[in-house]
């Protein structure tokens, strides 16, 4: 990828998964202690140098509130931390990043540097307030441990992050982490009634029959989510407002492929989910792939002429974005 491509993935990903982290608090400041939460759980090198040094999401999380409260308590503050709650960030507004943090992603694209998660570890790890240098402590490590793993790390291009989005067709596909073992996992993924937890547009599945374990071949109705996390209506068209969900690959705890698509619209596209899982350290990593395969009534002429826009690759990265991320808030 491009310098401004990763650095435009990083700043979006790190920007929702640590606003997620503020907003376990309560917090609208996003600071440091919730980007380094957030690089934990990166599907970049970044994470997988953090999670090999056995830094754990919720390990990380216990030593950002130790040193929080030991700074508390040099000043003489004795005041509890405000309690730990789930991840309200999409129900919520008005998140913001600090200026500190801010300044961490500028200094991670300066210059030669790529502006990737890696590059804003190292920014993070050598911060002038030392507070991360704590918090590594706190975990057993150091900034001159963190620093030398990933020049480790980096010279081998298995560690690179896999994301493409194919010119020329709705297709792409990305990597993610999510901090739960496969088991975990498989079972969020592999039960159909459990697709409103992490696909977006879906709102609630059909129980038909008696309820078996899902087979190649079978096919559920689901309905369109009306109503976003945050109370604000969806408003959906009459023929996107139920969808047809078909398992058409599946090997246990490996693979799983799901095809969606409209039966009250003749016009519609359907669209592919493919999810294949490995073990990783910490948790799970994915590989996703989504693709909306072309209706072959429309005119040719008009679809490559769709296809050729930016805006369409970017929709397609933003679904996967939507995926990865809702799969990993489950976790979270």
């Amino acid at each position: 990828m491009s310098k401004f491509t990763d650095a435009a993935t990083t700043s979006h990903t790190l920007s929702v998964a640590a606003m997620e982290e503020a907003s376990r608090f309560g917090q609208r400041s996003t600071d440091i202690d919730h980007m380094f939460l957030a690089l934990v759980v990166s599907e970049q090198v970044a994470g997988q140098v953090l999670r090999s040094e056995g830094i754990t999401l919720e390990a990380a999380r216990e030593a950002v509130v130790g040193q929080h409260s030991a700074q508390l308590a040099s000043l003489g503050i004795g005041t509890r931390l405000p309690p730990q709650d789930r991840i309200v960030f999409h129900e919520t507004g008005g998140y913001e990043w600090s200026d500190r943090a801010l300044e961490i992603l500028k200094r991670a694209s300066r210059g030669e540097k790529r502006g990737d998660a890696a590059a804003v570890l190292r920014e993070l790890v050598t911060e002038p307030s030392g507070m991360i240098d704590q918090v590594l402590k706190r975990l057993g490590s150091t900034p001159d441990l963190v620093m030398a793993r990933l020049d480790e790390v980096q010279r081998y291009p298995a560690f690179t992050p896999k994301r493409a989005i194919q010119s020329g067709r709705r297709s792409g596909a990305c990597e993610a982490f999510v901090p739960a073992p496969v088991k975990q996992v498989w079972g969020l993924l592999a039960i159909p009634t459990r697709m409103p937890e992490w696909e977006p547009m879906i709102g609630d599945v059909a129980l038909e029959g008696t309820q078996t374990e899902p087979r190649i071949g079978d096919r559920w109705t689901t309905h369109a989510r009306t109503q976003r996390s945050d109370g604000k209506p969806i408003r959906i068209k009459p023929e996107f407002q139920r969808q047809v969900v078909e398992l058409v690959a599946c090997t246990e705890g490996a693979l799983i492929e799901w095809q969606f698509a409209y039966p009250d619209s003749a016009r519609a596209n359907v669209k592919r989910i493919r999810i294949e899982l490995e073990p990783a350290a910490g948790g799970t990593q994915l590989r996703i792939s989504l693709e909306w395969e072309r209706n072959s009534t429309l005119p040719a002429r008009l679809i490559r002429g769709v296809l050729v826009r930016p805006f369409v690759r970017f929709g397609i990265w933003m679904q996967l974005s939507q995926l990865s991320g809702g799969i990993s808030r489950v976790f979270r």
